[in-house]
């Protein structure tokens, strides 16, 4: 790989950008391709973002030649606001799938090293921490909390970022009330779609362990773009 190529690919690295690293077999020639900052719909393009959206290398037949398609993705991360039962089931099963953690919660009795050993903790408020965590297409974030003060100006953060996965807690009826105030809030319908509520996949879920399965699950299913 030529040296200023490998510049680029570890600046964008550092910056978190998705990245693949396209190189025709044939010919060795190499090029970085940025599929999802930009409007083309090539195939190649097309390509190199599915291989990103999978997280899987793919090669690529071109009229040049095979082109192998390296991909390079951030690690994901998830940002989970409310230190309750359901997040201390949630938090270990996104660690093992390799989520970068983070919980959140401005009540220190909630959001405790004890409740959460070796875990991310943020103690401000939601709203206040998203504005330094810079959330991006590779960003989950779920709401457990069932109170407004919290949960609302977090999904305003949420509605306004790239994240690929936005999740809520509560009843159809919360869930309903929720749309009310977001949409007093000059949130159109369109937005509040993006957010998952009642959230995780319908199994029939009653325990906090299962619960957190069904939000894993569905998290899953956005990510890889299956029917969710």
């Amino acid at each position: 790989m030529k040296t200023a190529l490998l510049e680029e690919l570890q600046q964008a690295r550092l910056a978190k950008r998705q990245v693949v690293l396209a190189t025709n077999l044939n010919s060795g020639e190499q090029n970085l391709l940025y599929p999802f900052e930009n409007e083309d719909n090539s195939e190649i393009t097309e390509a190199a973002r599915n291989a990103l959206r999978y997280d899987k290398p793919a090669t690529f037949e071109s009229e040049d030649g095979p082109v192998f398609l390296n991909i390079f993705n951030p690690q994901l991360r998830l940002f989970v606001v409310g230190a309750v039962h359901i997040a201390q089931m949630l938090v270990p099963m996104a660690a093992s799938a390799d989520y970068d953690v983070t919980v959140i919660d401005p009540r220190r009795s909630f959001g405790s090293d004890f409740r959460f050993p070796n875990v991310t903790l943020d103690n401000r408020w939601p709203d206040e921490a998203f504005a330094d965590l810079g959330i991006d297409r590779r960003s989950a974030i779920v709401t457990l909390t069932h109170d407004a003060k919290l949960d609302d100006p977090e999904l305003q953060c949420a509605l306004k970022s790239d994240a690929f996965y936005i999740g809520a807690l509560g009843s159809g009826r919360t869930h309903a009330k929720r749309q009310q105030r977001l949409l007093g809030a000059g949130f159109s319908d369109a937005q509040f779609a993006r957010i998952h509520g009642p959230i995780g996949l319908d199994i029939g879920a009653k325990s906090p362990a299962e619960i957190a399965i069904s939000i894993m699950a569905e998290m899953t299913a956005v990510l890889r773009q299956k029917d969710a």
